[in-house]
């Protein structure tokens, strides 16, 4: 179902994405900066067993599912798929209350 969106709703939307993206930069700043830090300490203090790769893995492995959501590399997950669940929830809802009137 194709929407005609007006200027504003485009503007509301393109905003909306780029928050997500700055969020994502932000998030991967904090990766490099922290995992940086661990490193030097894990280093440091104990280099004989190196204890940052997992903090590294799991925090990489989140990053990663945030930028393809964020860069919607799921097209299956995407916008359409949103509208088309919305529609059905709405559609749900509309059914359940017409059926008590």
């Amino acid at each position: 179902m194709e929407r005609n969106l007006s200027e504003e709703e485009k503007y509301i939307q393109a905003k909306k994405k780029v928050e997500k993206i700055k969020g994502f930069y932000g998030n991967l700043l904090a990766f490099v900066l922290v995992n940086a830090i661990l490193i030097f300490i894990n280093l440091y203090t104990s280099p004989s067993y190196l204890w940052f790769f997992w903090p590294l893995l799991w925090w990489g492995v989140g990053l990663i599912f945030h930028g393809l959501k964020v860069f919607e590399v799921f097209p299956g997950m995407g916008k359409e798929w949103e509208e088309r669940k919305i529609q059905e929830f709405m559609e749900k809802e509309k059914q359940n209350k017409n059926k008590w009137e």
